[in-house]
Order: structure tokens, then C-alpha cells, then sequence
């Protein structure tokens, strides 16, 4: 029996209902691996598990930040490897889902040792980490590491980090990373959802319409009261800014559907991307386990 069971996978692809499946049949407790539902006023939005759900099976890692903290991936991991040590010492397997790519991989394999230097990297973020600096990054990046913009040209945050190394030592991260073939951390079994694109589209369009019916908008209206466009990390969360749109009434309530659903398909592509390349040792979950 492994230590660890890990579910990942595209967003809609049906991680949270295997994730319930599999805490039931495993005497088993969750461990989200979702960069968004770390925060606490977006439930709705960013598809966290139901209070009903939670009296279920104990989640850990969900709701539990301020707008005002940034997620990141260094401390991600240590929260992780303490829920995992705390489920363990009560005889529960710990079950890892979601599916922010880049906090499984450093989860799973550990993050790499390059330099980093935090007054330096709170620059960055401070000029970068918002729409209207990602521009200047990108031209930042072109000049110094044209081939680290290109490989993370979707993924601001990596790029920053990509930056930061650079500046640091005058090289591109790509030169500095470790070639070697990581080991995995935990003896772990995990499981990569895969689902037919066209499935996966009417997947996402449901979820969303459902969304919506649910209190998203006002969800939303309340969040973005409350400082989510200014936020470092959280306003990077999908819909709310289509949804800023509608309440501003540039947009009616089939085009807010309708872009939703395009915005979550684009990142929907990119996950499977990821999965499909930075996870070998996922096996395709086909119902069986």
C-alpha cells in the first residue's frame, strides 16, 4: 500500500468526486492541491468542496487565506508535509488532488536549490505580478532569458521566479536546473485524469452554468468589494474578472458564460500539458484502481 494516493488532473475533469471516492474506500483525508482554493471568501468560484463534503471527509489546505497572502509554493509544500505527517499519525491515508501542476511537482519531487534572494524576489512580484507588469516582464525576459520566456510564457509566476535567477547569476534558469532525473519524496500511487476533450468541454460548460446558478455572481461582487483585483495572488483566480465585466454591464449573462468557459478551457489545455509531461508516475485513471 503506498503512503500517499495523488489524484491531478485538468480543472472539471472530476478530481474532487475520486478524491471523496477514494478517502471513503481508504479511510483516507484530503489534501488540496489547488493554489485558488486556499482562500477563503471564493468557494464557489474556485470549485471547493461543499461544507456537506467537508463533514464527509476531513480537506486540508482549503480556505484557509486572507486575500491579502500570497500563495506560493514554498510554503504550499510545508503545509502539505505537515498535513500529511498529521494524517498519517492518526492511521488515515493522505490523499493528495488538484490541480496546480507546479505545487504537485515540487510536492512530489521537491523544489529545486537554485538561489533566491526574498527583498529581491518582493521587487519583482511588486513591479511584475499584476496584468500591466506582466507586459514589461515579458520584455524583460526577452532581453535577458528569451529561452525561459518562451518555455513559461503563460505562467507569471514561474517567470518571475525565472528572473529572479537570472538576476542573480547572470543565467538563464534553464542552465542551472538540475538534469538528473528527480526521485520521488513518498512512495505514492497516483492517478492522472484524462477525459476526451469534447467531454471535458461539456464538463467545464455545465460546471460553470451551475456556478453561476449558485451565488458565483454574488460571490464575486462581494470579493471584488473586498480587494481581490489587488490582491497578489488570488485575483489570478478564473471568472471573476468576466464577472466584474458582467456586473459593469459590458457583457450580458451568455457572453459571461461563454468567456468563462473559454478561459477555463485555455487553462484546462494547459493543465493536460503539464500533467501529461512533468508526471510520469501518474498512471491515466480508468475506473479501476
Amino acid at each position: 500500500m503506498p503512503d500517499i494516493l495523488v489524484i491531478m488532473g485538468p480543472t472539471a475533469s472530476g478530481k474532487s468526486a475520486l478524491a471523496l471516492e477514494f478517502a471513503e474506500k481508504f479511510n483516507g483525508e484530503i489534501i488540496s492541491a489547488d493554489s485558488m482554493q486556499l482562500y477563503k471568501i471564493l468557494p464557489i468560484g474556485t470549485a471547493q468542496p461543499t461544507p456537506e463534503e467537508r463533514k464527509r471527509i476531513p480537506h486540508h489546505l482549503v480556505g484557509i487565506y486572507d486575500l491579502s497572502c500570497r500563495a506560493e509554493v514554498y510554503r504550499f509544500c510545508e503545509l502539505a508535509d505537515l498535513a500529511v505527517q498529521e494524517i498519517r499519525s492518526r492511521g488515515k491515508m493522505p490523499i493528495v488532488c488538484g490541480g496546480t501542476g507546479m505545487y504537485l511537482k515540487a510536492f512530489l519531487y521537491g523544489l529545486d536549490d537554485l538561489p533566491g534572494d526574498r527583498n529581491l524576489r518582493e521587487q519583482l512580484d511588486l513591479q511584475y505580478d499584476n496584468d500591466a507588469g506582466e507586459i514589461q516582464l515579458h520584455e524583460k525576459m526577452s532581453e535577458l532569458d528569451p529561452a525561459g520566456l518562451e518555455k513559461w510564457k503563460n505562467c507569471r509566476r514561474r517567470l518571475i521566479r525565472a528572473l529572479e535567477v537570472r538576476l542573480l547569476t547572470g543565467k538563464s534558469i534553464l542552465s542551472l536546473q538540475n538534469v538528473k532525473e528527480k526521485k520521488l519524496r513518498y512512495n505514492v500511487r497516483a492517478f492522472r485524469l484524462d477525459p476526451d476533450s469534447s467531454l471535458l468541454k461539456e464538463k467545464i460548460f455545465q460546471r460553470a452554468e451551475k456556478m453561476l446558478d449558485s451565488g458565483w455572481i454574488e460571490e464575486a461582487d462581494f470579493a471584488i468589494k473586498s480587494g481581490l483585483f489587488e490582491s497578489p495572488t488570488a485575483h489570478q483566480a478564473i471568472g471573476y474578472r468576466q464577472i466584474a465585466e458582467y456586473l459593469n454591464g459590458k457583457i450580458d449573462r451568455q457572453q459571461l458564460l461563454e468567456q468563462i468557459c473559454t478561459s477555463t478551457w485555455q487553462y484546462a489545455r494547459r493543465q493536460r500539458t503539464w500533467f501529461r509531461h512533468q508526471h510520469p508516475e501518474a498512471e491515466i485513471f480508468t475506473g479501476k484502481y
